[in-house]
């Protein structure tokens, strides 16, 4: 996307001061809310939130809102990321300022995931009973047998594996079927499922939904059931669980629609409170997958949440044409 002189001159005006540089290059590794960015740069709300201003007018950022949290990234459209690129590209690896960034930025994300594992282990034992308050399990899951179809799969990957719903679920139907989580607490809950199912082609293993380790198109059929809303980067899971789909196969994504249940935040440790199918269908595109099915199911009671379950199919030419090149 060519940007005219005006522009050019726009988006260098707006990335050419020290912190919003530091932003840029934060939200280059995820996105990020308004409170961790003040945290992170040990600046005031109305200081970052002015700067993070400028930067959207400029489209470098792009702000979302999420319940009562705002989230920004970098614009994905933007002719500027260019620009953001090569300016990024150009600092010392070893700078002091950016370096000293990074340090609390992980400080950040260990403290997000320490959370998040403490409430999975106090919790891991009741896993299913807290999902059953919010949905109607058995309604979801006769939905995902059907998006997933009948099979049978040679290769099945469930990311965020939790309790091994999916798999008890699903793994009847795969020859082989590996599911990945953090928790040991609940590996522990999924082996113990997978075992009472009798389903000995079903492996349990301490896995990061991020960074698998494993070859690209090696399942035909990825699910990431009721995990995204718990990421700081859920954009970047539905990239990995993309690059583990086979030629023809399918990922399968069950998650919120957006809703305003401010209380899961701090009770179930939920970072966002559902996606949109404007969210969830650029990240699939991305992933080089063609969407297929869009399933809403609204909740059956007032409290409820609608789950959503997304589809997409990786093209078989596709995958074969970029293997010969």
């Amino acid at each position: 996307m060519a940007l005219s002189s005006e522009q050019v001159v726009d988006v260098l005006r707006a990335a050419g001061e020290s912190t919003r540089l530091r932003i840029l290059a934060l939200l280059a590794v995820e996105e990020l809310s308004v409170l961790e960015l003040c945290r992170i740069l040990d600046q005031s709300q109305p200081r970052v939130s002015r700067h993070l201003k400028l930067l959207a007018e400029a489209g470098l950022v792009e702000r979302f809102p999420d319940g009562a949290w705002v989230f920004y990234r970098l614009a994905e459209t933007s002719g500027g990321g260019v620009v953001v690129a090569s300016a990024l590209g150009l600092i010392d690896r070893d700078d002091a300022v950016i370096q000293a960034d990074a340090g609390q930025l992980a400080s950040v994300r260990a403290e997000r995931s320490a959370g998040a594992q403490a409430y999975f282990a106090r919790n891991a034992a009741r896993w299913n009973e807290i999902r059953s308050l919010y949905v109607d399990e058995n309604e979801v899951e006769a939905a995902i047998l059907r998006a997933a179809g009948e099979g049978p799969f040679d290769e099945m990957v469930d990311l965020g594996a939790g309790a091994g719903r999916m798999l008890t679920l699903l793994g009847g139907r795969a020859v082989n079927a590996l599911g990945l989580d953090l928790s040991q607490q609940m590996l522990n809950i999924a082996r113990d499922e997978v075992g009472k199912a009798g389903l000995a082609q079903c492996e349990l293993r301490h896995g990061d939904i991020f960074d698998t380790g494993l070859p690209g198109g090696c399942a035909d059929l990825v699910t990431v059931h009721q995990v995204l809303h718990y990421l700081g980067d859920p954009a970047a899971a539905v990239s990995e669980a993309a690059r583990l789909v086979a030629p023809g196969g399918l990922l399968l994504i069950a998650d919120f629609a957006p809703h305003d249940h401010e209380f899961l935040r701090e009770a179930h440790q939920h970072r966002r409170l559902g996606f949109a199918d404007d969210e969830i269908q650029p990240w699939i595109l991305a992933g080089g997958l063609v969407p297929e099915a869009n399933i809403a199911l609204p909740p059956t009671t007032a409290e409820g949440l609608t789950v959503k379950i997304w589809t997409a199919r990786r093209p078989v030419a596709a995958i074969a044409e970029r293997t010969a090149a």
